[in-house]
């Protein structure tokens, strides 16, 4: 079970990642919080990115602590970030279309290795 909380884990920091992304400050600033609960609710539509940043912030330190019980902490802080930045990875080539080249895949799959190594050591 540990490890699939370090999994959810790093996948809430995936999600938390790129809401953190799509977080717009300025737009926050301009949002009439006097008038948005009564006249216009689509108005606070920039708060969304804050609300899952938190949200996703908040679960992501909640599962890695709930692994770190079980799993070593540096192994398991290593294979948290490893399968977050894999993570990151496939939703930047598969979902925004960034290039992927074999030095990409050379680099993801050592990072891969890495973490399978830490995962059968003692």
């Amino acid at each position: 079970m540990p490890w699939l909380y370090l999994f959810v884990a790093s996948m809430l920091e995936v999600c938390w990642t790129y809401s953190l992304k799509a977080l717009n400050m300025q737009e926050i600033k301009q949002v009439n919080w006097l008038h948005s609960f009564t006249q216009q609710p689509a108005g606070l539509t920039p708060v969304v990115p804050l609300l899952a940043y938190i949200g996703f912030g908040l679960g992501n330190v909640i599962f890695l602590s709930l692994a770190m019980r079980h799993i070593p902490t540096a192994t398991a802080y290593a294979a948290w970030m490893a399968l977050a930045v894999v993570g990151l990875k496939v939703v930047d080539t598969f979902v925004l279309k960034q290039p992927f080249t074999l030095q990409h895949l050379l680099f993801t799959s050592l990072i891969i290795i890495g973490v399978i190594g830490l995962k059968r050591l003692p």
